[in-house]
């Protein structure tokens, strides 16, 4: 066989390709890796972070000068996305302002951020995680969402608590009549105090079987007891909502710079001061044989046993569930109360189609009740816009991912907070029609076609309460508190701007998500004599 010798040119093209093949075994690994790096989505858009710290100094600048939800809402506006990535330590935080994007977070990839973090403020109020909205995914979170889903929140023990529930709103009616007595011109009444008091009230007689801690006032008012007690709840929820950069640098904790877990200790402590006695003689009357039969959603905890009768619950969550419950009741229906009137008593017409829907419903004979719900669309209608364009906080409480995911196109790292924004939902005018504008007709275009107004929220466009696994399991009581509050006043009154004022000064305060001073009004009865004194 005749060996055919190679060309200079040909020795040296057979040398590269054997050269060019080793290097791609050699590099193919990482030339895979980049491949897939360059495939893969990015993260959303955002500010540019700073290395290791992130985006917190802009943060801590923000702070200053205006609020962290403003910082956010503006640069997203800016950058015209619906879903941003801010890096805060080393912690991806992704805001949301698109309800198609929120509804994929919360519908498709609900397993994957159904977990919470771990917060200084949550972990003080929840005594270490063992609660149900505060604690991350596992075995205590699981176990708390069954006993609130099935046991505590659930429709056959909200059928159970219904005469309290009449107590408490006719105690309200009360309330205000009497401080309609100082003329024949009516009287002042703070409908701040008025919607936090009512529903404080109407937590402390669910779960304890009492309105009062103290005495209370001989008005029906609440007393220092429930002022401080109120108080705390309102300082703690601030807190929870709020940004604390040790939460992003742990080993910051413990100095307290911020002074945020002096604060949120401190209410917690007025909490427990007014919980803890009660809960603890409550278990030793069980244990004493003394109570039997539960008479209030405290005694249906303690009662709950395991499988082979033990206490299902310990002293400390039970402590700790119940600041929970009255964290998360006390701040939705009452904040929607205030903003509700203030924003009616600025469009007249609006306030008065409210109240000739009830007088054609109800009439003037009786007081509204629940069964009278369904029927009161504009009643509702103006509860749900006041949701929308006035919620409690701007963002919901933070989901946490479990594993890196794609959401929307972008890539969501594992452990990451995600944070539906409520202002943003609500207030979206790519939603929304005149989205500032308190407008509560356009939640009755359906109800020609014989849909209800409901408060929940199903398609994201607005958020009133939480959905998914991480829904809040108190929609219907939230719900029910909300409507009868303003069912009841608006009924029972006719109300009016002071003297001196030609419109209601909407300014909200700095920090907070209420009006920046507490709403004052004038109230005067409309009903007959007789229907006040059935309330009492």
């Amino acid at each position: 066989m005749e060996i055919i010798p190679f060309t200079n040119m040909q020795s040296f093209s057979i040398l590269l390709v054997s050269i060019t093949f080793a290097l791609c075994y050699i590099f193919k690994p990482k030339w895979q890796a980049k491949l897939q790096k360059a495939k893969q989505p990015s993260l959303p858009p955002g500010p540019k972070p700073w290395p290791i710290v992130g985006n917190l100094p802009e943060l801590i600048k923000c702070k200053r000068k205006t609020s962290v939800s403003h910082w956010i809402h503006t640069f997203m506006k800016e950058m015209d996305t619906g879903i941003a990535c801010i890096r805060l330590g080393n912690v991806h935080v992704i805001p949301v302002t698109c309800p198609e994007i929120g509804l994929e977070f919360l519908r498709k990839h609900d397993a994957v951020f159904a977990s919470r973090p771990l917060t200084m403020a949550s972990g003080v109020l929840s005594k270490g995680h063992l609660t149900t909205i505060f604690s991350p995914l596992g075995d205590q979170w699981k176990k708390m969402r069954r006993v609130m889903a099935s046991e505590v929140l659930s429709q056959e023990r909200h059928r159970w608590l219904y005469e309290k529930r009449v107590e408490e709103a006719n105690n309200l009616v009360c309330y205000v009549h009497n401080q309609c007595r100082s003329g024949d011109g009516g009287g002042l009444v703070n409908l701040r105090v008025a919607s936090r008091h009512y529903c404080g009230n109407m937590m402390r007689k669910l779960v304890f079987n009492r309105r009062y801690f103290g005495e209370g006032k001989a008005d029906g008012g609440p007393g220092f007891e429930e002022e401080e007690h109120v108080k705390a709840i309102f300082t703690s929820l601030a807190h929870v909502y709020s940004f604390c950069i040790s939460d992003y640098l742990p080993f910051l904790r413990g100095l307290d710079l911020e002074g945020h877990e002096k604060i949120v200790e401190e209410a917690t402590m007025v909490m427990d001061k007014y919980h803890s006695p009660i809960i603890e003689d409550r278990i030793q009357q069980w244990r004493d044989g003394k109570t039997n039969e539960p008479q209030d959603l405290l005694d249906v905890m303690i009662s709950l046993t395991d499988d082979n009768g033990a206490p299902l619950l310990s002293t400390n969550e039970i402590k700790a569930q119940i600041n929970e419950i009255m964290i998360a009741s006390v701040d939705n229906p009452s904040n929607a109360l205030e903003w509700g009137f203030a924003e009616m008593l600025n469009r007249p017409e609006t306030l008065q189609k409210a109240i000739d829907e009830l007088d054609n419903i109800v009439g003037r004979d009786r007081l509204v009740q629940e069964y009278d719900f369904s029927q009161l669309n504009n009643v509702k209608a103006c509860a749900r816009e006041t949701f929308r364009l006035h919620p409690i906080a701007p963002f919901n409480p933070s989901h946490v991912s479990v594993c890196d995911t794609i959401v929307g196109d972008y890539f969501i790292p594992k452990d990451s907070h995600v944070i539906l924004s409520r202002e943003g939902l609500g207030q979206n005018p790519k939603v929304w029609d005149k989205p500032y504008e308190f407008k509560p007709e356009r939640h009755l275009q359906n109800c020609n076609k014989g849909e209800e107004v409901v408060l929940a929220e199903p398609g994201l466009q607005l958020f009133t309460f939480g959905r998914g696994r991480r829904g809040c399991p108190g929609v219907v009581l939230g719900s029910c508190m909300t409507i009868m509050m303003f069912a009841r006043l608006l009924q029972g009154f006719e109300w009016n701007i002071l003297t001196h004022q030609e419109t209601i000064d909407l300014s909200q305060g700095k920090g907070v998500p209420s009006l920046a001073k507490p709403l004052l009004v004038v109230a005067k009865p409309r009903l007959p004599p007789n229907v006040y004194s059935l309330a009492g």
